[in-house]
């Protein structure tokens, strides 16, 4: 079964997929801190299909998701300016796929709601 959430990533300096690059989804929980759900990488496609280790659907709440970006353009000898993304999202239709983009390139990122 499809994760509920998941992400791509692709490095639009390169017009290519984000390979291996790490990935960790948090839930914001009652008190307002933020608890680790998974921690994964992307795929060859720069995917991450199994982010949200879930069967079926997600709940409803805030989640954030980390890309670990430095550590991605390190591993191809390349320097970036931002050491990680962090994209705070509200997921308010658990009925939903959201699918959450990441075009990263070395001094700059952008992201949106997918489909």
């Amino acid at each position: 079964m499809k994760s509920p959430i998941t992400c791509h990533v692709l490095v639009a300096s390169q017009g290519k997929p984000g390979r291996n690059v790490q990935v960790k989804i948090e839930k914001i929980d009652a008190a307002g801190a933020f608890q680790t759900l998974n921690v994964s990488r992307t795929n060859e496609d720069g995917r991450c299909p199994g982010l949200l280790p879930m069967e079926g659907r997600a709940e409803k709440g805030i989640y954030r998701i980390t890309f670990e970006t430095k550590a991605f353009f390190d591993s191809i000898g390349e320097q970036c300016f931002y050491p990680y993304v962090q994209i705070v999202f509200e997921l308010t239709n658990p009925e939903q796929h959201y699918h959450i983009p990441l075009l990263l390139s070395p001094y700059s990122y952008t992201t949106y709601r997918g489909s």
